[in-house]
């Protein structure tokens, strides 16, 4: 909670600083990246760098996590800084880091804003940044402390499955051949690989397996940037690893999982590869024996672009009470729907519990349909891969 000093002075430049944290932003990266120039190297996502993404998301979580201490001083958004803190973890942010970010992003703020920084609005923003540091340390904290620590471990490819033109499947298991943590379906872990230059890059790929067993599966799509840089990681999984390589994994991690609910009805919608937790989840669900109902939404540009199309097919026909509704662009075919996932005619039971994982648009799509069926919005979850834009539009 800020105290009552801090929480006026905000409110007071929260829309100076708002309008202006995009600039801050950039300037901090800058800042940062000279300093460090690993960091950039063999940290941070080199494509979502050159895009801008990374900084748009940066700028709505700080927007977003001030304004929620404004107009909610007596709770912290748990659900926003949790995806953050996931996030973090997988690619083992340090405690001490967030040192370096406030050195950064505040002479940043100072460049960008000028004599408008008092000390006294210095102090208000200083108390701002480690209400949310802070929260994120102890929630890292304790996700290492749940999964044996921060850290990559070495993962030989086992297999490789064409799923796709642009989708393909690895099933790896531990170079060491020692075993595995169980993981919950719905998480993801970080791929870290070593590219032609030399730098060592990490993403995150959902764990698109059913829980349990020594072998982590994770389905790839191969990022083709037009506009924005190709994926550097996604093709270089594509064009280069194959059966025998060594790539290094984290930990699973991830908070788009299942609850203990099972008399919850559920629906489970994808647009793309966002497919590759929902297939984990049929795979938990149907292991478990599930009996409430469930909808499965899927939407692709055709069936052939449908990544894992009999698995989620297959797990959903093991489920006692489900329907299972594919769109497609084009190429639909008998029991399939032509265009852009409609939920308009699918039936919504009441206390649905939703997850959803795709495009933003999409999510934000289906998200304002499930409301308009009477869905609470406590009960929507999501996932975005890469930078979690959806605060930072709005």
């Amino acid at each position: 909670m800020l105290t009552e000093q801090s929480a006026a002075t905000v409110r007071a430049t929260l829309p100076a600083v708002g309008a202006a944290i995009g600039e801050i932003t950039e300037r901090f990266y800058a800042r940062l990246f000279d300093a460090h120039p690993g960091l950039l190297r063999d940290l941070f996502n080199r494509g979502n760098q050159a895009a801008g993404t990374q900084r748009q998301a940066l700028a709505g979580s700080i927007a977003a996590f001030a304004t929620h201490l404004l107009d909610h001083p007596e709770t912290r958004p748990d659900a926003m800084l949790g995806r953050i803190a996931h996030k973090h973890a997988s690619l083992g942010v340090a405690p001490e880091q967030y040192d370096v970010v406030h050195e950064h992003l505040f002479a940043a703020i100072v460049e960008v804003l000028g004599e408008a920084v008092t000390p006294e609005v210095a102090a208000a923003w200083d108390e701002v940044y480690w209400l949310m540091a802070n929260a994120l340390i102890a929630i890292e904290k304790r996700l290492y402390e749940e999964s044996g620590g921060p850290g990559l471990r070495a993962f030989r490819v086992e297999e490789r499955v064409v799923e796709t033109a642009d989708v393909v499947t690895f099933r790896l298991r531990p170079a060491d051949d020692g075993p595995v943590a169980a993981f919950r379906a719905g998480q993801y872990v970080s791929v870290g690989v070593t590219l032609p230059d030399g730098a060592r890059q990490i993403r995150q790929y959902s764990l698109s397996g059913a829980p349990g067993g020594a072998v982590r599966q994770i389905t790839v799509k191969r990022v083709h940037g037009g506009a924005t840089p190709d994926g550097e990681v996604s093709h270089h999984l594509h064009t280069r690893v194959h059966p025998g390589d060594i790539v290094e994994l984290s930990e699973p991690f991830g908070d788009l999982t299942l609850s203990d609910a099972p008399d919850t009805p559920l629906l489970l919608a994808s647009a793309g590869i966002g497919v590759t937790p929902m297939v984990a989840m049929l795979a938990d669900l149907a292991a478990g024996g599930h009996r409430a109902p469930v909808t499965v939404v899927h939407g692709d540009r055709s069936p052939a672009d449908h990544a894992l199309r009999a698995d989620h097919t297959a797990y959903a026909g093991k489920l006692p009470d489900a329907c299972v509704h594919f769109f497609y662009e084009q190429g639909a075919g008998p029991g399939t729907r032509t265009g852009l996932v409609d939920l308009a005619d699918i039936a919504v039971r009441p206390g649905t519990r939703a997850y959803l994982c795709g495009p933003l648009p999409f999510m934000r799509a289906v998200r304002t349909q499930l409301i308009g069926k009477g869905v609470a919005p406590a009960d929507i979850h999501y996932e975005v891969f890469g930078p979690d834009l959806w605060l930072a539009q709005g």
